[in-house]
């Protein structure tokens, strides 16, 4: 069960990531260029994120941590 939820919240925070890229109306190689992180792997929640990662995904999009995580479902 905790696997689950687990995989749920990656996915959802990927998901999360790859819309505000597309609200910003960038391309993963534009976020590379920018912020020397692979966003496609992030994007496919192939890899963890760290909160370090998040901040500067969060800064690049403009959003607050608070921002970012509404909507985001944990259960």
């Amino acid at each position: 069960m905790k696997r689950q939820i687990r995989e749920s919240v990656k996915l959802s925070v990927a998901a999360r990531l790859r819309e505000l890229r597309e609200q910003k109306g960038v391309s993963q190689e534009s976020v590379y260029i920018d912020t020397d992180l692979n966003v496609g792997r992030i994007e496919a929640a192939m890899n963890n994120l760290t909160i370090d990662t998040l901040a500067i995904l969060c800064d690049y999009y403009g959003v607050t941590f608070e921002e970012f995580f509404r909507g985001i479902q944990t259960r």
